[in-house]
């Protein structure tokens, strides 16, 4: 059994925001696109689109904000363990990499099928 403290919606949902707090402060990548979702999103409003094709927009942007956070949680914990070179801290780096590119793929060609169509 886990040695864990009883859930508390209050606390977690603090340590929440501290870690979107401490993203904002400290990874520059986040900050620009958080920066492109404070310019992109209000633009979904005003296209003149279907609401699925609006959801679509607004799902695939915020991938890119997911992606960025779960490869800055493998950036953090591979350096945790080890600052020193190793060939599987650089895999499990670069797999996180392959996340958030992956995710600006999904969400460019989204974003420009919809609205250029």
């Amino acid at each position: 059994m886990r040695n864990q403290p009883k859930y508390n919606f209050i606390k977690n949902t603090s340590y929440a925001l501290e870690g979107l707090k401490d993203l904002i402060k400290s990874e520059s990548s986040f900050k620009i696109e958080l920066l492109f979702a404070i310019i992109l999103l209000p633009v979904i409003y005003f296209v003149d689109e279907s609401l699925t094709n609006k959801l679509l927009l607004f799902i695939t942007f915020s991938g890119v904000l997911l992606a960025e956070i779960i490869n800055s949680a493998i950036e953090r914990t591979v350096d945790l363990v080890t600052l020193d070179f190793h060939h599987m801290a650089k895999r499990a780096k670069d797999a996180g990499s392959a996340i958030v590119f992956l995710s600006i793929f999904i969400c460019t060609i989204t974003w420009l099928s919809i609205l250029l169509d």
